[in-house]
């Protein structure tokens, strides 16, 4: 009885789903008109996306980028270094990735993962890593006198979320690529990452380049509170368009007639295999 009380409760402090979609969607269409903006003002725009694995970052994400052009608003989300990257000026690959006038750049994981999982997992020497911190908030203020807007997004979630998150990807065939060995293993060292995210903050939240924490045990409420929380921090107007009008479609001409539909390889109807014959009880 305690369970289902408890159950209920829970479901109660969340935002009903009717409630979720349209706010939602009106924040999707603020973003349309950021994207707009950008394209007529030349801005450019970096989203950096941290936090634990399954902390949402990739949902919000998919949901920012769900109604924009590609060719505006682009993922970077970067593999394992290779060698010759590691051979590189730390940053170089990541400069790489920043956005040309008019475009947003929204990064899943950023160089912050050297102060995360590179220095918890031993990937980068000590060295490396208070480099790292030290040269930081110098490499993001070059970015933001040079004109970028930067945004710092750290999705905060509870160790028992992200147990039950994982556990939910165990037989998901669709979600078990999110499930690596650098996932689970991040799971017994908790308190390290834990350290590394504190010790990241003690040196990069500073004034000019400030991090902003998102509550992400509820995914619905992370991505409304960080979508509109974004836009509040873009100074985007809504940019005037000419209005489309279509066209009437002109008469059919008497010169052309489509060939043959035998000539032509159609793809299978897989469709009707799923439905059935629709005859088939009558």
């Amino acid at each position: 009885m305690a369970k289902k009380s408890a159950k209920k409760k829970k479901n109660k402090d969340k935002i009903p789903n009717a409630v979720y979609e349209a706010e939602l969607f009106r924040l999707q269409a603020e973003l349309v008109k950021v994207q707009q903006w950008a394209k007529e003002t030349g801005a450019r725009v970096v989203v950096l996306f941290e936090g634990r694995d399954a902390a949402g970052k990739g949902g919000t994400i998919k949901r920012i980028s769900e109604y924009l052009s590609p060719r505006v608003v682009r993922i970077a989300a970067l593999p394992t270094p290779t060698e010759r990257e590691k051979s590189e000026w730390y940053y170089q690959r990541y400069v790489a990735h920043l956005p040309s006038a008019g475009e947003v750049v929204l990064f899943d994981r950023s160089w912050y993962n050297r102060a995360g999982v590179e220095h918890v997992m031993g990937f980068c020497t000590p060295q490396e890593y208070s480099r790292f911190m030290r040269q930081t908030p110098i490499f993001e203020q070059m970015l933001i006198e040079d004109g970028i807007l930067l945004r710092k997004y750290w999705f905060s979630v509870s160790d028992r979320e992200q147990l039950k998150r994982f556990r939910s990807r165990l037989n998901d065939p669709v979600r078990q690529w999110k499930l690596s060995p650098m996932d689970t293993a991040s799971l017994s060292r908790w308190e390290e990452y834990s350290k590394a995210k504190d010790e990241m903050l003690v040196h990069t939240d500073v004034p000019v380049s400030p991090w902003f924490i998102v509550e992400s045990d509820i995914k619905k409420h992370a991505r409304l509170n960080m979508i509109s929380h974004l836009l509040s921090t873009i100074p985007y107007t809504d940019v005037p368009h000419e209005k489309v009008v279509l066209p009437d479609r002109p008469a059919a001409s008497n010169g052309y007639e489509r060939p043959p539909r035998e000539l032509s390889t159609y793809v299978p109807d897989h469709v009707a295999a799923l439905m059935g014959d629709p005859e088939k009880h009558l």
